[in-house]
């Protein structure tokens, strides 16, 4: 009875995870060399996403590659976290190519999308990346002036807040993490503010983009005006350390 429960919860920790490692699992159940198959099962079903998710209407970002458009770190994809619609797609192509062209040598980076299958299947923890049609953004950095091409303060892109107030209260249930033991961790890089609120108002004139996730201090900081950018809730994650766009 414990093996069944272990197994269920690998099982379930796995489709969390990753969508399809939980199949994967299954697979390597029927087998001895359980780990083994399950790394190769894994490997094969996340390359055989890479051309079924198309069909089914999601398709891969970059994570290889000398592009302006990458996903900021390789977890991401082995994750299969990388997916997006075609809309969503062209729109960060689209935004990459912008960039690159008033900022020669810029460097767009995407964190979490989504996975490559079924609408409504949950991406943890956001609340809403759900459909292909959200993606997140990591901000562009600089370092003593100079920028820094595929650099970002934290390792996952998130998590490294940029100081401002805020009105939102102390909540029990909240995804709204300050994380203050975290932050002298990271390294002291500033936020390019010409790219970031380039971007910003880039976004904000994409007919396909709907909503603009940041945090007020730093719309106000940065004077973006549209009425896409928005607050996202003192109850979800904190988004002065990335850009929350969706369509």
């Amino acid at each position: 009875m414990l093996s069944f429960l272990k197994h269920i919860c690998i099982f379930a920790v796995l489709t969390v995870a990753t969508q399809i490692g939980g199949l994967a699992w299954l697979i390597a159940l029927l087998f001895k060399r359980r780990m083994t198959i399950f790394a190769a099962s894994y490997a094969v079903l996340s390359f055989a996403a890479l051309w079924v998710a198309p069909m089914l209407g999601r398709e891969p970002l970059p994570c290889i590659g000398a592009g302006s458009l990458q996903m900021q770190s390789k977890i991401y994809c082995l994750l299969n976290r990388h997916y997006v619609v075609p809309e969503m797609k062209a729109s960060l192509n689209d935004l990459a190519a912008q960039m690159e062209s008033e900022f020669p040598g810029t460097m767009t980076l995407v964190l979490d999308a989504n996975f490559p299958f079924i609408a409504g299947f949950p991406l943890l923890p956001h609340l809403s990346h759900d459909d292909g049609r959200k993606a997140d953004l990591a901000f562009y950095y600089r370092e003593n002036d100079a920028y820094m091409p595929g650099y970002t303060r934290s390792p996952v892109g998130y998590f490294a807040f940029e100081p401002g107030p805020t009105n939102c209260p102390s909540q029990l249930i909240s995804l709204r993490w300050d994380m203050d033991w975290l932050q002298g961790f990271w390294p002291d890089y500033q936020l390019d503010e010409a790219r970031v609120k380039s971007a910003l108002e880039w976004l904000s004139s994409d007919e396909r983009i709907e909503k603009v996730f940041i945090e007020p201090h730093l719309r106000e900081r940065f004077g973006i005006q549209s009425d896409k950018i928005r607050f996202q809730g003192c109850r979800a994650a904190r988004h002065d350390d990335h850009i929350h766009i969706q369509l």
